[in-house]
């Protein structure tokens, strides 16, 4: 009965309302978790930037750092049975509170290394909280819009992401210079604590419950979704390379200020996510995510050739027309797919895609420069050649989106 109950509030609910009856995008509840997202992004990208380079300056080869950077998405991947199951069970500002408290032991385990296998244990634990932290956030986001105006929504939530990769990276990089890498990781655990009693302070619902807490396969995947998080498995699986490999690559081109890369990146978002989000709304997801895609694979060429620093900006720009267009229509497609009831499910199942992708990608990326190099002797050479190599992944999001378009756009016009 209770899936019943749900199903009809959300028949009945008008369209450009919220789960909570709000009709604009910037309501309490939005901007809350908005505030939310921008300083655990922050911690993030602060973090995520550093561990490739830190594990590097211990003395690991691409292949290594590779590994390494993918080891979060094995235990990720390991909780998303119960991620899913959760959403619907316990209250959600409550699972993320428990999400960032794991992650604030991972960075003291960060804080504390002085060997890889302490990073190693850092990047486990950082995955578990992973886990349950983006499908968490976005379903909290998407359930405060009004569905009329998912996509632009999404797109604004995003902003928050963007505005902790145009700082994150290079603050984090003159605190290592300043006080070290294991001074610098301490000080992101007490800024996730700040965020941890911020989420408290979030509003949610109680879920309505039918029975004891269990786990079955529709309470993990959501199949209606299945097609968007295969194109962000290929998607995220490139992007990663970026994350994972850039600061090394331009640190190998005696590149200063090479962590403008994602400065550049970030500002771009911050005009072009709200832009795109309110054209996807207008006139339909293909006549946005199709130039995404395109350019997203255009600024992995243009990586592959930059030597200067305005050549990497440069690049950087391109990048976030790309997948920062990507990502944000193809998670508001995700939640148009589905009832609100099922959102955190929905939300789930595109992060497994994007966890497989982590998973993969670098590991490859660090394989092909690796064996470039060892063929070359030319690192930089390597470096290149992988970035030119993940142009692939994008390609194959792009013939599989082409393919299934029409029978998205159906199923998303029926649900909306």
């Amino acid at each position: 009965m209770g899936h019943c109950i749900e199903t009809n509030q959300e028949f009945d609910r008008n369209p450009e309302q919220s789960a909570d009856g709000a009709s604009v995008i910037w309501n309490l509840q939005f901007i809350n978790i908005f505030i939310v997202n921008i300083v655990l992004n922050m911690g993030q990208f602060m973090m995520s930037s550093l561990i490739p380079k830190f594990a590097a300056d211990m003395g690991a080869t691409a292949a290594i750092v590779g590994m390494i950077t993918s080891m979060f998405a094995v235990t990720a991947l390991g909780i998303r049975p119960v991620v899913g199951p959760a959403t619907g069970y316990f209250k959600k500002n409550r699972l993320l509170a428990a999400a960032i408290g794991i992650i604030i032991v991972a960075f003291l385990f960060y804080g504390m290394a002085h060997s890889l296998p302490m990073i190693i244990i850092g990047r486990l634990l950082h995955g578990i909280g992973m886990g349950f932290l983006a499908p968490l956030s976005l379903a909290l986001a998407s359930e405060s819009l009004p569905s009329g105006k998912m996509t632009a929504g999404i797109g604004y939530f995003s902003l928050g992401q963007a505005i902790a990769t145009a700082i994150g990276p290079s603050v984090g990089l003159e605190l290592v210079r300043l006080i070290g890498y294991n001074m610098t990781f301490m000080i992101g655990a007490l800024s996730m604590a700040l965020v941890l009693v911020m989420s408290l302070r979030l509003k949610t619902e109680t879920p309505m419950r039918t029975g004891k807490f269990r786990i079955t396969l529709r309470d993990v995947i959501a199949f209606e979704v299945l097609t968007p998080s295969i194109l962000m498995f290929f998607l995220s699986g490139a992007y990663s390379s970026i994350n994972s490999f850039i600061l090394i690559y331009g640190g190998i081109e005696g590149i200063d200020g090479i962590g403008l890369f994602f400065t550049a990146y970030a500002v771009c978002l911050l005009f072009s996510r709200p832009f795109s989000g309110k054209l996807a709304d207008k006139y339909g997801l293909d006549k946005i995510l199709i130039p995404g895609i395109v350019c997203f694979a255009l600024s992995f060429v243009m990586i592959s050739y930059s030597r200067t620093l305005p050549m990497f900006l440069i690049a950087g720009a391109v990048s976030a027309f790309g997948y920062g267009i990507c990502q944000p229509v193809i998670q508001s497609l995700c939640m148009r797919l589905v009832p609100n009831a099922r959102r955190g499910v929905a939300g789930n199942t595109i992060y497994i895609g994007v966890d497989l992708g982590y998973l993969i990608a670098p590991s490859i990326a660090g394989g092909v420069t690796t064996m470039v190099q060892t063929h070359s002797g030319n690192l930089t050479l390597g470096y290149a050649v992988m970035y030119r190599v993940m142009t692939i992944p994008i390609a194959i999001a792009m013939v599989i989106y082409l393919f299934k378009k029409k029978e998205l756009k159906a199923k998303s016009e029926q649900s909306g």
